[in-house]
């Protein structure tokens, strides 16, 4: 028994220095690639910074060329103008759009339904039935539960 007893201590200080080992790795591991990635932004930052300037003299410039055919108030205003438009412009192009228009009763999004389902069986889709079993179909006047819009005021008679 007193085997089994020293195996379960070296069992336990392996699993221990293993534990240590790993910790050691994955810390120097991480740290190389925050390294990277501080070196990484600290380039993104002053590429950014750099553009910042670059635009700034542009804008001048456009201002001083202007001023020299305009008023100084008037090719400031129109210099304001054109770099209001350019940001309104750059933050719509930033933005998502979703221009997919909801799909109309009875269709699926994104074209027809499957042929098989997403299980792989290969086994098409039972069609579906106009009304529940057991219950008597709706009269032909009777608008479909789907027709109906809920935004549309609601009239009683």
């Amino acid at each position: 028994m007193e085997r089994l007893d020293h195996l379960e201590h070296l069992d336990k200080n392996l699993v221990d220095e293993l534990t240590q080992v790993a910790r050691e790795t994955i810390r120097e591991e991480l740290r190389e690639q925050t390294r990277r990635q501080r070196r990484t932004a600290l380039l993104y930052a002053a590429s950014g910074t750099v553009a910042l300037y670059a635009g700034a003299a542009l804008a001048l410039a456009l201002g001083l060329a202007l001023a020299a055919a305009l008023p100084d108030w008037a090719a400031a205003l129109i210099t304001a103008a054109l770099l209001g438009i350019v940001a309104y412009a750059l933050r719509a192009a930033a933005r998502p759009t979703h221009t997919t228009a909801p799909a109309p009763p009875g269709r699926t999004l994104g074209g027809t339904a499957p042929a098989a389902p997403p299980s792989g069986l290969g086994m098409p889709y039972p069609p579906m039935p106009s009304a529940a079993p057991g219950t008597p179909a709706p009269p032909e006047g009777a608008p479909h539960p789907d027709d109906i819009d809920p935004e549309q005021p609601h009239h009683r008679a």
